[in-house]
């Protein structure tokens, strides 16, 4: 009567093992009706890196090597949430936005890595954009000359108000023209984003 007992008990975990197994193995797959684009989200802006406010010119006579043109750099981290609502594992495979300080596009940020993001999960991507104070000098005049001008506001001012300022966010620090690539089982979806910090 024991043996047979012990016998029914083996079985009926057996049983049991392939039915889950056979629930595991009918999760969703991705289609084109049911596959939804991620989620992206601005969570927040960090300083990663700063070295106050400072420039020199070539006129400069440094200890070593030549001084060309050169300031003090700024780097920002963008830290994004990306929520997938799928009931399916999506890849992250192409990540770029364009980049705002005080309201004027000086800059772009990308990701070339890819991700996993789990089913019904959120990942969360940081990227860092370094800023240089000629090449944001050049961006402005490009982007911003005549709005500057308008404003009454020199080059130079609005430099040094972006240096000055970016410790203690006294200006917003946005993110535009956002899109990511996203991948699952051959389907591609492509999402949109924006944001601002402090928001």
């Amino acid at each position: 009567m024991q043996k047979k007992s012990t016998f029914f008990t083996l079985f009926s975990i057996f049983i049991l093992a392939v039915f889950l197994s056979g629930c595991a193995g009918m999760a969703a797959k991705p289609t084109a009706s049911n596959f939804q684009a991620p989620k992206v989200t601005l969570n927040y802006v960090d300083v990663a890196h700063y070295f106050g406010w400072w420039f020199y010119d070539a006129k400069a006579a440094p200890v070593k090597g030549n001084a060309g043109n050169n300031g003090a750099p700024l780097d920002f981290a963008f830290v994004f949430d990306i929520q997938n609502p799928n009931p399916f594992p999506v890849m992250l495979e192409g990540f770029k936005f364009a980049c705002t300080l005080d309201g004027f596009e000086v800059n772009s940020g990308y990701s070339a890595e890819a991700q996993w993001i789990p089913a019904g999960k959120t990942n969360q991507l940081r990227v860092e954009v370094l800023y240089d104070i000629p090449g944001t000098q050049m961006s402005l005049l490009i982007v911003a000359g005549n709005q500057l001008k308008e404003k009454g506001v020199g080059i130079w001012d609005q430099l040094e108000k972006i240096w000055t300022g970016a410790p203690d966010f006294s200006y917003p620090v946005g993110v535009v023209q956002g899109s990511a690539i996203f991948k699952a089982d051959g389907l591609t979806k492509v999402a949109g984003f924006e944001g601002k910090f402090p928001k």
